[in-house]
């Protein structure tokens, strides 16, 4: 039996909050595992909207294809498998043991980059990313001077319609048969506003003319046809904190991980950055939430400067061969790397 490999960090989840929490603590000499089920928000994407030197013809998937190659050059282990749980060790190498299908490994450090699902509203619906759009902050844009829609029946549902206001005068507030649960004060807010309120059920749907990748619009279960470039389904999310809960980590009143500014959970060693934590659901937010997360580990595992009683406990002297204090796979990897930089530089 192959003896379980020990890291110093690993972090569940391969979305862009997670690897680049991983991107930092490799960078900063901590060997780092990631493990990754797929899938996600940001896999679904068909364009990359809001990040920076992005371009928009990149798809979640090329995004985080890269990024996974990235941290691989740099030393990273990624391991495409499902965590299944995760335990802390009273007396194992590491201080927590994390269990996956086909990989177990001990680690010093978690990051829970696990995120959430939408939930979905019930078909006919159009493809996500070709009528259904679940990022309000990245997707608006695309809707400017186009008619829209909004699905459900919630507060935040009419808020949202709400919002789209700001970009086009043809909102459309689809209630899909169901009763609003929203508030007397939000109903009052609503109506006061150009939002129209379509209480029929979707009876199918129908694709634009032009491109038939996209949504042209819906018919409704009282004949009536309408078009759609577009809209944004409203019921709430489902956060992926089985593994976190199990730790004892606390948890929001909204059910997301609970951290501080620097994604650090109430549980020594474990932190959380992305979709399953408060915050706004944006890849440039989770980017910076994985930067905040690796530097602050690197703060709490860097081996120098040791204090001075560490020094005394050591014999009063640091020994020269104790640096540098990076293990011997990064140190290959970064001369690797400076290898091929100096290569392409020639």
């Amino acid at each position: 039996m192959s003896e379980t490999p020990e890291y110093d960090v690993t972090v569940v989840g391969g979305g862009p909050a997670g690897l680049t929490a991983a991107l930092y603590t490799t960078r900063l000499s901590h060997d780092t595992a990631v493990i990754n089920r797929g899938g996600g928000r940001a896999a679904m994407m068909m364009e990359t909207h809001n990040v920076i030197g992005i371009t928009e013809d990149v798809s979640g998937n090329e995004f985080l294809q890269t990024a996974v190659e990235q941290l691989e050059g740099y030393g990273t282990d990624y391991f495409r498998d499902t965590v299944t749980s995760i335990s802390a060790t009273d007396d194992g190498p590491r201080r927590y043991l994390v269990e996956a299908g086909n990989v177990s490994v001990y680690s010093d450090y978690l990051v829970l980059a696990t995120g959430f699902t939408d939930k979905r509203p019930d078909p006919p619906l159009p493809r996500t990313g070709r009528g259904l759009h679940y990022c309000l902050h990245c997707d608006a844009y695309m809707f400017v001077d186009e008619p829209v829609y909004v699905m459900g029946h919630s507060n935040s549902a009419a808020y949202v319609a709400m919002i789209m206001l700001n970009f086009t005068d043809r909102v459309d507030l689809l209630l899909r048969g169901e009763e609003p649960t929203w508030s007397a004060e939000t109903d009052e807010l609503l109506r006061a506003h150009p939002v129209t309120i379509i209480e029929d059920e979707i009876k199918s749907k129908f694709q634009d003319e032009d491109d038939p990748s996209w949504l042209g619009g819906f018919v409704f279960e009282d004949g009536t046809r309408r078009e759609y470039k577009g809209g944004f389904p409203m019921y709430g999310s489902e956060y992926n904190t089985d593994l976190a809960t199990s730790l004892g980590v606390e948890l929001t009143d909204d059910g997301t991980i609970s951290v501080d500014d620097h994604g650090k959970t109430n549980v020594e060693g474990v932190y959380a950055v992305g979709d399953v934590t408060p915050g706004h659901n944006q890849i440039p937010v989770a980017l910076g939430e994985g930067a905040k997360a690796g530097i602050s580990i690197h703060y709490s595992a860097r081996k120098f400067p040791m204090s001075l009683d560490e020094i005394e406990a050591a014999g009063g002297e640091i020994d020269l061969s104790e640096a540098p204090a990076i293990s011997e796979k990064l140190r290959e990897a970064a001369a690797k790397h400076d290898a091929g930089e100096a290569a392409a530089d020639d």
